[in-house]
Parts: structure tokens; C-alpha cells; sequence
């Protein structure tokens, strides 16, 4: 290490893993120490992803043991897990019981789902198995990095892609009384949003050139939406969720419909939107329709709103692999350490992907 902030990456051959990888080697204070794959040690990382070779020409992925050596020596450290929902909490028990007996205090940004709920409980009844590490959970705060100013935790669970999207689209409303907390939401993932092993429904030969819903009120995300806007906002709001699979690789559009409370119209609730948002760097709130292109491959989510009647209708953009998952969580790491949340992450979007 050269004297910057070691980081470790943990699960490290995913799409969102290699979206942490890219991200880090570009920020001017991390500096990665290490990243964890148990079904590839010593495999070089380029291989997995070729479009990181400049960054990373001579790296190998480690094993655990291999990952938790190189932050031995060192007394913080940011730890990224990326590893899959019920493996992390292991992984990351693990690591942080050990630091403990050390004397260590790395900080973790937990992307998988297994720390996005309070309560063993709350998490057993979403993913049908007990938690793995049930005691850590009162050392994670769950939440989208702009609806919550400070934390009381030394860790943080990244709410799902989806979940991101739809939060930053219905916190102001549920926030500011301007809705009935019944919110109606249609949202598209690129295929990247699957993972990285091809399946059947799931690989991207069969998603090109089509759009189809799966998992209609059924998504998982749709409790994790009631739980983390319950905990910002006070409102506990219900939420009928359908997701479809779009034809492209990254990027996520949902749209979030909602009776008002009392009457309003475009004009207002984009104010409301951009006033909620006011000192959220990454959100920008436009009175044109936002598209995934402008968001892709970035830590920028894109919102807008309409009125008619007595609907409100909120439509977000984001990257599933950025915002969604490897750029929220360098942001929350960002403020873990101290630093501008906006550090390494200013990049626009390509544009023309």
C-alpha cells in the first residue's frame, strides 16, 4: 500500500464486483488491497473482466484467508462485499470478528441483501432462510446514501437496485404528505441486474429485441421499499410492484404511481422533488421524461413527475450496476470515512452505450 485507504472487495467475480474494481481504481483515496473470489483464487482478475486489465494488469484474486492476511496490518480498511445474499453475512461475520480480536476497525458497505433488515426475523420472511449472522445486525444501517444525513451505525446495507430506483423516486412523496402511502410501480432492469450466470428467462439472448414482467407483486424488493421508506419517512406505505426484463444490458426506469393527498399539480410536485433533493449532488429532477442512456454507466439518477387529476406520477433512472449497487455503496463508503461523498464518483454518463 502507498498510503491510501486499503480496500477490499469480497465475492469479487460478479457484475457488481466489477463495477466496485472500476470505480475504485479511479478514486483518489482507496486503494485496493485485495479482492475475495473462493471460486476463482489465483486466477488473474483480468480474466473476468478484460476491460479492467489496464487497471489491474498483474492482480489475482484471493481466497479468504489470502484476503483477510492483507488487512492484517492495517487498522481501517474499507470492505466491500459483493458477495451473494447468503454468503455475505458469513463472510462478513467472519472478517469482523477477527478485526475485533486485532484490535482492527475496517468499515463494511454490505451490496447483497443480507443486511437490509432489522430483524432476523424480517429478513427470514423475504428470503425463507435464517440469517446467517443475526447479532451483526444492529451494526448496519439500511438506506439510499441522500435519505439519511447521518448514521449511528459503522456499517451500511445497500438497498437493492430496484429498490434504489424506487426509493428516490417515493420518499419525498411519502416524506412530505403529498401522497395516499399506496404506491402502484412499474419498473425495467437491464440484464445485468440478473447476475452474471446465464439462466433460462434470464440470459441476454432471450431478453434482446423482448420486454416481459416476472415476479409481478411478488419482487422481493417491494418489502425492502416498505421497510426503508418506513425508517426515513415515518410512513408505511404498501407497494404493488411489477418488474420486467428489458432488452439491454444496464440501466433501471421505474415509474411510481400514487394517489395525492391533497391537490397539486406538475409544476408543484417537481418543486417538491427538486426541494427534497436540494443538496443531493447525484439526483437531478428535470421536467423531461429521464432515460436510461443518460444514466448509465454513472452514479447519477434521474427523476421526473407528472399530475393529472388525482394521480402522481414519479418515473427515476439510474444504473442498476452503479447507483444501484457499486457507486451507492462507494458513496456510503465516501461518508464512512469522512470524506466528500461525491469523491471518485463525478464521472458522467457515457452517453451512447
Amino acid at each position: 500500500m502507498s498510503g491510501g485507504i486499503p480496500a477490499v472487495v469480497l465475492g469479487g467475480s460478479g457484475y457488481v464486483a466489477g463495477e466496485l474494481l472500476r470505480l475504485i481504481a479511479a478514486h483518489p483515496r482507496f486503494e485496493l488491497a485485495a479482492v475475495m473470489s473462493e471460486s476463482a483464487p489465483g486466477e488473474p482478475v483480468a480474466g473476468a473482466f478484460p476491460h479492467l486489465a489496464g487497471a489491474y494488469p498483474d492482480l489475482r484474486f484471493s481466497s479468504q484467508r489470502e484476503a483477510l492476511e492483507r488487512l492484517a496490518g492495517a487498522g481501517e480498511s474499507a470492505v466491500f462485499s459483493a458477495a451473494p445474499h447468503g454468503v455475505s453475512a458469513a463472510l462478513v461475520d467472519t472478517l469482523l470478528s477477527g478485526a475485533a480480536r486485532s484490535g482492527r476497525r475496517p468499515r463494511v458497505v454490505d451490496v447483497s441483501a443480507d443486511f437490509r433488515y432489522a430483524t432476523p426475523a424480517a429478513y427470514a420472511a423475504v428470503y425463507q432462510h435464517p440469517h446467517a449472522a443475526p447479532a451483526r445486525l444492529a451494526e448496519f444501517t439500511c438506506a439510499v446514501p441522500e435519505h439519511l444525513s447521518e448514521l449511528t451505525t459503522p456499517h451500511v446495507g445497500h438497498p437493492g437496485c430496484f429498490a434504489t430506483a424506487i426509493l428516490l423516486a417515493c420518499v419525498p412523496l411519502l416524506a412530505r404528505g403529498l401522497v395516499t402511502p399506496t404506491l402502484f410501480v412499474s419498473g425495467v432492469t437491464g440484464s445485468t441486474g440478473s447476475g452474471r450466470r446465464p439462466v433460462e428467462a434470464t440470459h441476454h439472448p432471450l431478453r434482446h429485441a423482448d420486454l416481459y414482467s416476472y415476479l409481478a407483486l411478488e419482487h422481493r424488493h417491494a418489502p425492502e421499499v416498505t421497510a426503508c421508506a418506513h425508517a426515513v419517512s415515518g410512513v408505511e406505505a404498501h407497494v404493488a410492484f411489477v418488474p420486467h426484463s428489458g432488452p439491454f444490458a444496464r440501466g433501471i426506469h421505474v415509474t411510481v404511481q400514487a394517489e395525492l393527498a391533497r391537490p397539486l399539480d406538475t409544476g408543484e410536485l417537481l418543486a417538491a422533488l427538486s426541494a427534497f433533493y436540494a443538496r443531493s449532488p447525484f439526483v437531478r429532477v428535470s421536467e423531461q421524461p429521464p432515460r436510461v442512456k443518460d444514466v448509465v454507466a454513472s452514479n447519477y439518477a434521474h427523476l421526473s413527475g407528472v399530475v393529472a387529476g388525482r394521480t402522481a406520477a414519479v418515473l427515476c433512472a439510474i444504473d442498476n450496476l452503479t447507483k444501484g449497487a457499486a457507486g451507492g455503496a462507494l458513496q456510503w463508503m465516501n461518508r464512512l470515512f469522512g470524506l466528500p461523498e461525491t469523491t471518485g464518483l463525478t464521472s458522467a454518463a457515457p452517453g451512447w452505450t
